[in-house]
């Protein structure tokens, strides 16, 4: 009997990102995604806050949203907003909190409920690969603003406002990471803060800010938060379990867990830029980050990241490349975005040694006799 298949082939979407090659485990060095630190999760009393908060109301497992309703688990969004008070500048309510799993899916209730295909949003020139594809997706127009030390250039967010305007067109909002900016580690000057403010209330536009990383900051001090809240989330909750566990662990450790986790951090930091600058010398350019879990790195013209990436793979050093974290192209194309945070400050040297020889080998850069050199003048 002949075997039937069937062409799932002309049913793609044609907006679909390239296949995914198969999982083949985490290569030996591991410089990808948002990793963090294993020797820093507090596993001992994750345990004893899941048993402490299972034996106290389990139970509540057997309903949707915990008998705290569709917006999360009330004694975690009870915590947030006590912190976001104090560590944010951020005055609200547990109700006006929304629990979701991850950020996407926060991008997605947001994109769902403003855009439309050929609407247009204003967004850093390096952002979040995953706000970058989604709006990629919807077949939205990304205008990338450029960001320098202290963050997104407001100028720049002016000019293209008027220029929007100008052509008769609204952005639907401006996104921007303006604490611990991803990948470029800036955070958004105070002055600059209150300039993006008035241009939203001017121009008629909302700010649609993420602020995933904004506790890891070397020195702990954050400057107040822009927000806003969208309460639009209709699922059946957000992950039952994981949000009792994290308000049980919360409300007694948080406070004391992020300083030791940010100190292992900038020690990671350290060794990174140590490793690149013996490495790369002067190839590689970089700024010290002022927090998270990321090093942008800008290598010559002449280097591909997209290819470098799959040659160093096959090395087994793991990066991403610019292309995915930018606007533009040609701006990504020698850029690469380096998590500092999962492997250990061995394997950070060791793959920084390979990643070197691999670029050496692929684009003729650095140059191993200036490594040398540097060496000896030590």
């Amino acid at each position: 009997m002949a075997s039937a298949s069937f062409d799932f082939a002309p049913l793609w979407a044609p907006s679909l990102p390239p296949p995914a090659a198969k999982w083949t485990g985490f290569p030996k060095y591991n410089f990808t995604g948002g990793n963090n630190d294993a020797d820093h999760v507090p596993v001992d009393r994750l345990m004893a806050a899941a048993t402490a908060v299972l034996a106290r109301e389990g139970s509540t497992l057997a309903t949707y949203g915990l008998e705290s309703g569709p917006l999360g688990y009330r004694p975690l969004r009870e915590f947030l907003a006590g912190k976001l008070k104090r560590t944010a500048g951020i005055a609200c309510t547990a109700d006006e909190i929304l629990i979701t799993s991850g950020s996407l899916q926060a991008l997605d209730l947001v994109n769902g409920a403003l855009l439309a295909r050929g609407d247009t949003v204003l967004i850093e020139q390096e952002s979040y690969q995953g706000a970058l594809t989604r709006l990629a997706r919807l077949g939205v127009n990304a205008v990338g603003i450029p960001l320098d030390r202290d963050g997104l250039r407001t100028d720049a967010v002016a000019a293209a406002l008027d220029d929007l305007k100008r052509r008769g067109i609204r952005a639907k909002y401006i996104y921007t990471i303006p604490t611990v900016q991803n990948p470029t580690g800036t955070i958004l000057s105070e002055q600059r803060r209150h300039e993006l403010l008035r241009l939203s209330e001017q121009h008629h536009v909302p700010i649609f800010e993420d602020d995933c990383y904004a506790d890891l900051i070397w020195d702990g001090r954050r400057p107040a938060a822009l927000y806003a809240i969208l309460a639009l989330k209709t699922d059946a909750g957000s992950g039952a379990l994981e949000q009792m566990v994290l308000a049980e662990f919360c409300a007694s450790h948080f406070t004391d867990h992020v300083p030791r986790l940010t100190r292992g951090l900038r020690a990671k930091l350290e060794t990174l830029m140590e490793a690149l600058a013996e490495q790369f010398g002067t190839s590689a350019e970089f700024d010290d980050p002022k927090g998270g879990i990321f090093l942008w790195v800008k290598l010559p013209d002449a280097v591909d990241t997209q290819k470098l990436a799959q040659a160093a793979l096959a090395a087994g050093v793991a990066i991403n490349p610019g292309r995915d974290w930018s606007t533009q192209e040609a701006y990504g194309k020698s850029r690469l975005r380096l998590c500092f945070a999962n492997p250990s400050t061995q394997a950070i040297r060791e793959g920084v040694a390979v990643l070197a020889d691999v670029c050496r080998r692929e684009f003729g850069v650095p140059q191993r006799i200036a490594n040398v050199e540097r060496r000896a003048r030590a």
